[in-house]
């Protein structure tokens, strides 16, 4: 079984990592949690990384990066809930036959969680998001690398955190989401080309130039009585 080779193959790295956290837990007297939990929070279902994307996704300049990281957390679902979970299907940190891990896990307090652990669910929805708006936006935004980064590091390290996830399984879910960006910046890449070609196509020009501030100016022009 899959699940049994990992557990077996990296029982000390995970152990010794979760350890950490339990022993982090301890020491700030369980001020992290609530951190922990919001991130589980915005993190579920990639709730944060789509209400992003559906703000970019608003103005003709962001549209295309929107798109992107759309696809790649709809692409890194595919692979981890769908596909990986399901094979793998190593149990969670906390109904592993180690004791010391339901008994962190208790610690902790966090709520139980659905499905498989490897990957990472939430980890892997984040690192896909924060890739694809990296490579979207690099020519001109390279400084949104530092915090993509940390928001992808600290929302792996809250999975460890409440322990309902390896850290085994935090590191598969950045190969995951990862590889989701990077096929999903090239298969927009293809498809808005093709866009840009075809642009004198009313529905092509509208998805390349509407811009919703231009139709909010236009609205309140309307409203206004000394227009």
């Amino acid at each position: 079984m899959i699940a049994d080779w990992i557990n077996s193959t990296f029982a000390s790295f995970d152990y010794a990592i979760l350890q950490f956290f339990h022993t982090l837990a301890e020491g700030a007297g369980a001020i992290l949690t609530p951190i922990a939990e919001i991130f589980a929070l915005i993190g579920d279902n990639g709730y944060f990384s789509f209400l992003l994307a559906f703000i970019l996704l608003c103005f003709p300049k962001t549209r295309k990066c929107g798109v992107c990281m759309i696809f790649a957390v709809g692409f890194g679902a595919l692979f981890t809930n769908v596909a990986i979970k399901n094979i793998v299907a190593r149990p969670r940190p906390y109904a592993s036959e180690i004791q010391a891990f339901a008994d962190w896990w208790k610690y902790i307090g966090a709520p139980l969680e659905s499905e498989f652990s490897f990957p990472s669910g939430h980890t892997t929805a984040a690192m896909a998001s924060m890739t694809a708006l990296c490579i979207a936006m690099w020519k001109s935004k390279k400084w949104l690398l530092a915090p993509a980064a940390a928001y992808v590091v600290l929302m792996a390290a809250s999975r460890n955190y409440l322990m309902v996830h390896y850290p085994t399984d935090v590191i598969a879910a950045f190969i995951v989401g990862g590889a989701a960006a990077i096929l999903a910046c090239l298969a927009i890449n293809a498809v808005w080309k093709l866009i840009e070609k075809h642009s004198d196509k009313k529905l092509f020009n509208f998805a390349l130039n509407f811009d919703i501030l231009h139709l909010l100016k236009k609205e309140k022009k309307t409203d206004d009585p000394a227009a």
